[in-house]
């Protein structure tokens, strides 16, 4: 299994890259700085303050500091078809705030069980986003609540084609957690934004995907007004 030229990847990156290349704040894209939990068959490559995995039956990505609200997470990300074997354009996924109940001090103690199986992610307080999964035909938004269940509302369970993927494109992606809110934002247009009285304002922030390809740049995470 080889990664994708990164020639190739600067290329689709490049406005990116020159908008933020001032920018002091950027964690760079280095394994020091991420937790992989990933199962057999997938790879992930941290090369050129970029970020590729190549998955095949699931993987999560942890940014290995914690959080604190009102912040701002942004990344730049392609999702890959170019006829490999785990191009499928489908979930461009993520968690953030999120936190282990069962291990309050440790968020990583679980880290090797977990080991990218998403079954093992559902006891876990957090919010998610599966954008175009089930085959790029939904997208849904759902606050785990550390029971298993992970409720999902009607009104965050879409499936118009506005809401779905388009491969070999670069999507921007910002997420919000402030004044009790959180909102999921793409390409400057809010997909979700969700009222939470009991706001998740301090935890992990980990990309999720399976059994496809994604080239991850320009993560940065700061602090905001509200």
């Amino acid at each position: 299994m080889k990664p994708i030229s990164y020639f190739f990847a600067f290329l689709l990156f490049l406005p990116a890259c020159t908008a933020n290349k001032n920018n002091s704040n950027i964690p760079l894209f280095e394994e020091k700085n991420w937790v992989v939990e990933q199962q057999a068959g997938g790879k992930v490559y941290f090369k050129n303050n970029t970020l590729e995995i190549i998955d095949a039956k699931g993987c999560t990505v942890w940014y290995n500091q914690k959080l604190e609200a009102p912040i701002q997470i942004d990344y730049d990300v392609i999702v890959i078809d170019s006829a490999g074997v785990y191009d499928r354009v489908s979930d461009l996924n993520c968690f953030w705030m999120a936190n282990d109940p069962m291990h309050p001090n440790d968020f990583f103690y679980n880290s090797t069980f977990r080991a990218g199986k998403f079954n093992n992610y559902h006891s876990l307080t957090q919010y998610y986003v599966g954008y175009g999964g089930h085959n790029n035909s939904k997208t849904r938004f759902r606050r785990y609540n550390g029971d298993v269940n992970r409720p999902l509302l009607p009104e965050h369970d879409l499936s118009d084609a506005e809401f779905l993927l388009t491969p070999n494109i670069n999507i921007h992606i910002t997420i919000q957690v402030k004044n009790n809110t959180t909102s999921y934002i793409k390409d400057g247009k809010t997909i979700f934004l969700i009222k939470d009285d009991a706001l998740y304002n301090s935890g992990y922030f980990g990309f999720r995907t399976v059994n496809n390809h994604m080239l991850i740049k320009n993560f940065s995470v700061k602090k905001i007004n509200f």
